[in-house]
């Protein structure tokens, strides 16, 4: 579906009863009261006028100092043209005519006041505001000014830029229009509500403008409310960018455990036998099982060894549920994990967990029919095993297994009693050069070996490449990495990547070795 127009880009009024039709000021009533009136003191000046013989001109009742209330945003009907042989018949079909717009302006009233109104950045943003940066105004009426009484004469519609000649027309923004011509900007068709929003010279229905800038949240489907501030307040994934009303934060509406967009309400998420929630995206390329996993987790050890990283002990990789990833930290007596959910697990003890046998299958809305299988891990060398959590895509299962596999070669290797901030630090910096290899291939080359971009480049050939929304998935567990705000993950991950890329993995790695700290 095409994205809606950009929002107008300029200041908005929203003008009540900016154009009237005719006639349609008051009731029928008063206007013919106000009218007889008006035919009154007309006619009685016209006899006075030829019984005194005078020419209508100087002071007194022969004359008339008319009152100006404005031609802006006003109409009046246009006078009957007469001869123009007939002076004094012309000057009291003026006087007629001018009382008639008279008595159509005393209905319209005071203006009710002018108010202006904006939104706040806070919460993630606010709406509306004018394309430039400029506020938005918005008044209940035009400033009172006066209406400015037009005799006969030639009118040029603004919008068929045709002659009005003698009917109903329009007054509004200094020009002029046949009813049918003063249209809305965004629909095409005729405005005839008693108010419009104004952006520059360009008029909307008050609905079009709202579609075009108030914000919808992309979970209900529905204009985003406004606060008790009145400013509309709303959530802004920094990613995705996907709007929300803040209550959806609160209402349980599912979230993607791997893609943190939440559920819309025309599309439906899976649900894992754990309680998590998968996307449609995340759901094609999903690894269920440990066995379908197997071929990933070669690869990314392939990967390590272009990097001249080697692994030469064999160790277990079970793919989990987070019940037995969680049940397996509190055995753990060392490292240091990403809470509030762990997604992987270096062991370095024995236990017996409960791994993936066969993946389950698809139940409506619903996986079910998960098959585990008890496991009982012993201990070989430094690293027993290394878990990872069911259910994810394969870009991040292999990030996470990228990250694992790195704690294990520091063990392996006698890196000892490293500070959280360079052990997870040095570790995120491989989980995001491999998904660099991944989803930017060659990018990487100034830090990682060319054989470690070939072996990683040839994984991914023999599964046909990429898609574009894999590829997309890609750039966001990048952007978790480098964005991340704990002081182990994230700060270690920055200052990590800061050495790597000034002085290289190697060079980096064994200044840690040494000094069991980065590089300056």
């Amino acid at each position: 579906m095409a994205p809606p127009p950009p929002p107008p880009p300029s200041n908005v009024n929203h003008l009540s009863h900016p154009c009237i039709y005719g006639d349609f000021a008051s009731s029928y009533t008063e206007r013919k009261s106000r009218l007889m009136k008006w035919l009154g003191k007309l006619f009685k000046t016209s006899s006075s006028s030829r019984r005194g013989g005078g020419s209508g001109g100087g002071s007194g009742t022969g004359g008339y100092n008319p009152h100006y209330l404005g031609e802006e945003n006003m109409v009046v009907r246009a006078p009957a043209r007469m001869p123009d042989g007939c002076p004094r018949v012309r000057k009291e079909q003026e006087e007629l005519d001018h009382a008639m717009a008279l008595s159509l302006s005393e209905g319209l009233g005071k203006p009710s006041g002018y108010n202006e109104w904006w939104m706040d950045d806070n919460y993630g943003g606010a709406l509306p505001r004018a394309a430039d940066g400029g506020r938005m105004n918005s008044s209940t009426y035009p400033r009172y000014g006066t209406m400015q009484f037009h005799p006969s004469g030639n009118r040029v519609c603004s919008g068929c830029h045709y002659d009005i000649g003698y009917g109903n027309y329009l007054g509004c923004m200094g020009v002029y229009f046949h009813p049918n011509c003063f249209r809305c900007h965004s629909c095409g068709n005729p405005i005839t509500e008693h108010e419009f929003s104004l952006s520059g010279r360009d008029p909307y229905h008050k609905t079009c403008f709202k579609e075009l800038t108030h914000p919808k949240c992309e979970v209900c489907l529905e204009f985003i409310p406004t606060n008790e501030n009145n400013l509309i307040e709303y959530r802004c994934h920094p990613f995705w960018s996907q709007k929300y009303c803040p209550s959806h934060e609160h209402d349980h509406t599912a979230r993607c455990c791997s893609c943190e967009r939440l559920e819309s309400w025309n599309v439906r998420y899976y649900s894992l036998e754990d309680g998590r929630s998968l996307c449609l995206e995340c759901m094609e390329s999903a690894i269920m099982d440990t066995g379908d996993c197997q071929p990933l987790y070669h690869a990314i050890r392939d990967y390590y060894e272009g990097l001249n990283m080697r692994l030469d002990q064999q160790i277990p990789m079970l793919l989990v549920e987070r019940q037995t990833l969680n049940e397996a930290i509190v055995g753990e007596k060392n490292g240091y994990h990403h809470m509030p959910e762990t997604r992987g697990l270096c062991l370095s003890e024995e236990q017996t967990v409960t791994s993936i046998l066969k993946r389950p299958r698809i139940g409506g809305r619903q996986l079910i029919g998960l098959r585990t299988q008890p496991q009982k891990l012993t201990r070989k060398c430094e690293v027993t095993a290394i878990l990872v959590l069911y259910g994810l895509p394969r870009l991040l299962t292999g990030a996470i297994l990228a990250h694992e596999l790195m704690h294990g070669w520091l063990r392996l290797k006698g890196y000892r009693n490293l500070n959280p901030e360079v052990e997870e630090g040095i570790c995120q910096v491989l989980s995001y050069m491999w998904l660099e290899s991944e989803v930017l291939p060659g990018s990487s080359s100034n830090r990682a070996s060319s054989s470690a971009a070939a072996s990683s480049s040839s994984s991914s050939s023999k599964k046909g490449g990429k898609s574009n929304v894999e590829n997309k998935l890609g750039e966001f567990f990048m952007h978790q990495i480098a964005n991340d705000s704990s002081p182990a993950y994230g700060g270690g991950f920055r200052a990590a990547n800061a050495a790597v890329n000034k002085y290289g993995l190697r060079r980096t790695l064994d200044h840690i070795r040494l000094t069991g700290n980065f590089p300056l």
